[in-house]
């Protein structure tokens, strides 16, 4: 009894006073490794009887489980010191100023946000906010989805699990869950535009999980068609830096629009290069169209009194056609080198006046 105490007197100290996690690892192999001190005494349970094996054994145990607790203590000290070390060792000092070696890139969708906000800024449109994670009800209903609609089946949309009172929230399949918030929350007149990240089923070379949209929102008495088209005319050409871009609207279908149509720009194929301007071809670009009069309704709006108009576009697709990129999947590879070559500088903040992209 006495040895055992005098033993796990010795081990406690040994341990208490290791210096590092390679001395306790050195320590806990010479107690209760294959050789070790605490282990060896076990070979000498079966020269004892049984009365004393029992006593011996339920000591030798206790000896253990005290030696194993210490050993866990110290070595979470000493790990936590050690990580403390190596932060303080690796701590980068971020009030120097950046050396141009290091010199980092604005990414391509940031900089197609900026320029977008700073167009429809000029116009005198506000920008507007929302939640990722939607409700059925902003996200569908709200903006006239019936309820069969395809997008509403789980092969478009994430759903997370099912709540408590049957209802499932999901991720937003379109930043038109903020126009719906906007209008319930504003009176008109309203004139929004709404950058964000949206999240559909759907993945390919041209489609990802997760991509950026911008949506455009007028609310007031007098607005018509003739404003849409002439917001987004203005819009493609300042976009594209093209003073005589050709613009053609076609008929189309949504459920929250009424008329809608989809926006083509003019373009040229020739000898396989894209080129935007005055062509032979035409390429679709966005969707818009008159706000459905159920969807006023819906948010509250008197259809008779205030219509406006709506409109979104893909931010990726729009950056990849201004800015000459080929993959879609490239935007969310993380890869410095296609930054440094695709980004912009920091400074360089687009301006209608300035210049979009310098």
């Amino acid at each position: 009894m006495t040895d055992l105490a005098s033993l796990l007197d010795h081990s406690l100290a040994a341990i208490a006073t290791a210096p590092d996690l390679e001395a306790l690892e050195a320590l806990r192999v010479g107690l209760l490794g294959k050789k070790g001190e605490i282990s060896l005494l076990m070979k000498g349970l079966g020269e004892m009887g049984p009365d004393e094996r029992k006593a011996f054994g339920q000591q030798v145990n206790g000896l253990r489980d005290d030696v194993t607790a210490a050993l866990d203590a110290r070595k979470a000290v000493l790990a936590s010191a050690a990580l403390d070390a190596r932060l303080a060792k690796e701590t980068i000092d971020i009030t120097l100023t950046v050396r141009p070696e290091g010199e980092g890139r604005v990414h391509p969708i940031s900089q197609t946000i900026d320029e977008i906000v700073a167009i429809f800024g000029q116009m005198g449109f506000a920008v507007a906010e929302g939640p990722d994670i939607e409700d059925d009800f902003h996200n569908f209903t709200a903006l006239n989805f019936p309820p069969d609609h395809p997008a509403r089946q789980m092969h478009d949309t994430f759903f997370l699990p099912e709540q408590s009172d049957g209802t499932r929230r999901l991720l937003r399949t379109h930043t038109s869950p903020v126009q719906v918030r906007t209008m319930l929350s504003q009176k008109p007149p309203i004139r929004v535009i709404i950058p964000g990240r949206t999240y559909r089923c759907d993945s390919d070379m041209t489609h990802t999980p997760m991509f950026h949209q911008v949506e455009g929102l007028v609310i007031d008495e007098a607005t018509h068609m003739g404003h849409l088209k002439g917001c987004l005319i203005e819009f493609v050409r300042s976009f594209f830096e093209i003073d005589d871009v050709p613009v053609r609207f076609r008929p189309s279908f949504f459920p929250f629009t009424e008329p809608s149509a989809e926006v083509d720009i003019g373009c040229s194929r020739k000898d396989g290069e894209l080129k935007i301007g005055a062509g032979a071809d035409w390429l679709e670009i966005l969707g818009c169209g008159m706000v459905h009069p159920n969807v006023l309704k819906n948010c509250g709006t008197d259809p008779e009194r205030y219509q406006g108009f709506a409109f979104g576009m893909g931010i990726e697709r729009i950056a990849m056609l201004k800015y000459g990129i080929p993959d879609l999947r490239t935007f969310f590879d993380s890869d410095l080198r296609w930054l440094k070559h695709y980004g912009f500088l920091p400074l360089d903040v687009p301006t209608l006046a300035g210049g979009l992209a310098r």
